[in-house]
């Protein structure tokens, strides 16, 4: 037993391993938006995108992630074009695809939709309770 669980432990931190290091946030999302869930996705770059974020020049302001077709993209993100880049250099705001599993997506498509649903009650319950007062006077 005690050589199993010194193995798993060993699995888990390799001495290799770097901690994974955050390049950018969204900061205005958290002070425009009361953020419920974070997920943490997968991005598909090209070859200078990933330069141009190693340099720190990526800007979230604005974007956001849709569902189409059953995959998440991420839109209305601007990487910057890298400076050393040649003829191959990337479109500073195209779309981009988030790597997640399947379930994740189906999980937020849900979580979206009942949310879309609520405010469609609410909605209606305002205008029924808004009719109620302008029949009475």
């Amino acid at each position: 037993m005690a050589k199993q669980s010194a193995a798993r432990n060993e699995a888990k931190s390799q001495p290799g391993d770097a901690p994974i290091k955050v390049m950018t946030v969204n900061r205005q999302a958290y002070h425009d938006y009361f953020v419920e869930r974070t997920v943490e996705a997968g991005i598909s770059l090209v070859g200078t995108e990933i330069k141009s974020i190693r340099e720190g020049k990526v800007n979230l302001r604005g974007a956001y992630a849709l569902i189409r077709n059953g995959e998440l993209w991420l839109e209305n993100a601007n990487i910057a074009v890298y400076e050393h880049g040649n003829r191959y250099n990337h479109e500073p705001m195209r779309s981009r695809k988030l790597l997640l599993h399947r379930r994740e997506i189906a999980q937020l498509e849900a979580k979206v939709a009942t949310k879309g649903k609520r405010e469609a009650i609410a909605e209606r319950d305002v205008k029924r309770e808004i009719e109620r007062v302008v029949r009475k006077g």
